[in-house]
């Protein structure tokens, strides 16, 4: 049974959503694990609430592709291969690389400081080992950083594809030290394009997130099959 007694949930208006939250952190920490069915009942009595918000959370995750139904027995944490990992790269990479050279040619200085406390933020969370802040940060820096680029669209599709990347066991590598120097990249990146040097962000980037394909590979390393 997943350890998720310190993220009891109280009951709120979005229950839902909190439970759904609950999960994907649990996910991440690696309490539930790809691959094994979990039942609606079992983790809800873990969480304190009902059945019936797990349900709806678990379909939500279902749609994001973590986890797949399972008739009559509950939801089974999906595995990812090694092509769902490049292919998730692939697209974002198309996507997000030429975005960033597009935002710093075009947004003011004044907009990009303005994500700084995020960018640090990101890395004081990977020293601090407080992997649930940094994905919190790191997700908000992201999406903020190619909302500069006036397209809520390509927003909304690359906020799809990292629920759909979410690390599974992240927890053993920030304990090990290894989210530090993807965490100092946000800043790196920053930089570069706050001094409107597009290429060098573009590039930045391009490493950045071929650095965080090593890291999802190191994550689900237990469970990924080609």
């Amino acid at each position: 049974m997943p350890h998720l007694k310190s993220r009891a949930i109280s009951v709120q208006t979005h229950l839902r959503d909190q439970v759904a939250d609950a999960l994907r952190a649990a996910l991440i920490a690696g309490d539930l694990r790809p691959g094994v069915v979990y039942s609606a009942p079992s983790l809800a009595a873990e969480l304190g609430v009902s059945a019936t918000p797990v349900r709806e959370a678990m379909l939500d995750l279902a749609r994001e592709g973590l986890v797949e139904a399972v008739r009559n027995k509950g939801f089974r944490i999906t595995e990812m291969t090694e092509r769902d990992l490049d292919e998730f790269t692939e697209l974002r990479t198309l996507i997000e690389v030429p975005t960033v050279g597009r935002v710093a040619a075009t947004a003011t200085a004044e907009h990009l400081e303005a994500l700084r406390p995020l960018a640090l933020r990101i890395v004081t969370a990977a020293r601090e080992h407080d992997v649930l802040e940094y994905l919190e940060a790191d997700h908000r820096f992201h999406l903020a950083l190619l909302g500069l680029a006036g397209n809520r669209h390509l927003v909304e599709v690359v906020a799809d594809l990292r629920k759909r990347s979410r690390l599974f066991g992240l927890g053993s590598l920030n304990e090990a030290g290894r989210l530090v120097a993807s965490a100092q990249e946000h800043v790196d990146l920053l930089d570069l394009m706050v001094a409107g040097r597009g290429a060098e962000a573009e590039e930045c980037m391009r490493r950045h997130l071929a650095h965080v394909r090593t890291l999802w590979a190191d994550g689900t390393a237990p469970s990924v099959r080609g």
